[in-house]
């Protein structure tokens, strides 16, 4: 945590509000998608990472059979990721890049996708259609209009999911996202 506190300083890594609570409201936040992806996933993708949440701390936790890509156009951020990647020995591949320049480009499959506060749900499916039509598992957590971006995603694309409330906060949920079939 003290390069978060030391990059939060020069890059809006993440809300200056929620630094107190950043076991809660960030990392525990970021743990809880390992309870509905697979058991050993080998590559995730995390899309729009950021201050690192969720997908350090996923590669964090992850053992060195699992790759974590992190996908943050952001340059700055991207730095910051690259620093506590290699501080954490964490099995990690960087790409400051946008995410629709990655996925289905550079990185072609994955067994699990993920973004938070990234962007509404029907965008994130479109950022992620390339690897959810070769049958990566989509983990997105939402706020509580979560039942309302799922709905106006259903209008523009065809898969299953499932609302998981959150462990950390009682307003929000995760959704997870198989079956994905492609635009309607």
């Amino acid at each position: 945590m003290a390069a978060l506190d030391r990059w939060q300083a020069k890059t809006n890594l993440v809300s200056p509000a929620t630094l107190p609570v950043i076991w809660t409201r960030h990392v525990a936040d970021s743990l809880q998608l390992l309870r509905l992806g697979p058991s050993a996933p080998r590559t995730w993708l995390d899309m729009g990472s950021g201050g690192g949440f969720p997908g350090l701390v996923v590669a964090a936790t992850l053992g060195p059979e699992s790759e974590v890509h992190l996908v943050e156009s952001n340059l700055k951020k991207a730095a910051f990721l690259r620093e506590v990647a290699r501080t954490l020995s964490a099995r990690t591949v960087i790409h400051a890049q946008r995410a629709e320049d990655v996925l289905g480009q550079t990185v072609t499959t994955a067994d699990v996708v993920s973004a938070r506060a990234l962007a509404p749900l029907v965008q994130l499916l479109g950022l992620a259609a390339p690897l959810l039509k070769t049958g990566a598992l989509g983990l997105f957590p939402k706020g509580k209009e979560a039942e309302a971006e799922l709905t106006q995603a259903q209008e523009s694309w065809r898969f299953k999911a499932s609302l998981h409330p959150s462990l950390t906060d009682p307003a929000a949920c995760i959704v997870r996202i198989d079956g994905f079939e492609g635009p309607r």
